[in-house]
């Protein structure tokens, strides 16, 4: 099963709309778990609700730790936008960076049309994946 991790520093918005997405949309084919290295206390109550508008909860969520065991266990490491924050957590091994901008602090309008950045490059990544059944290809296509 391919693992694919999302990081970004505080772990409280970006990265957590990405795992939710993937994970959603794998649908139990492939995992996502996501990190920061300077974890928030908590979710960013924005993006919360701008994930639960399109029936995503994901208030159980709590920000975590990036640890090296995370980086060497996953497949793919994406980064959410280190290079705005001038910040990389994630740079001792090869990762891909998403260049997203960062919802904290935004208005919810703003946190949308990022959370729908991320879906859209989460579909990409779930596309790009080889081993995934086709099964799960076809639910991608549906969402489309």
């Amino acid at each position: 099963m391919k693992k694919i991790l999302f990081v970004c520093v505080h772990n409280s918005g970006r990265s957590q709309m990405a795992e939710a997405f993937f994970n959603a949309y794998a649908r139990g084919k492939a995992q996502a778990f996501s990190a920061g290295t300077q974890p928030a206390s908590h979710t960013d109550r924005t993006v919360l609700q701008a994930m639960k508008e399109i029936g995503i909860d994901i208030s159980s969520q709590r920000p975590k730790i990036l640890t090296l065991k995370m980086m060497e266990d996953a497949d793919r490491v994406i980064t959410m936008g280190c290079g705005v924050e001038g910040v990389c957590p994630a740079t001792f091994v090869p990762t891909e960076d998403w260049q997203l901008e960062d919802p904290e602090g935004k208005s919810i309008e703003r946190v949308r049309a990022i959370r729908d950045e991320i879906e859209t490059k989460v579909k990409k990544l779930i596309e790009e994946i080889q081993d995934i059944l086709p099964e799960l290809e076809s639910h991608i296509a549906e969402t489309k």
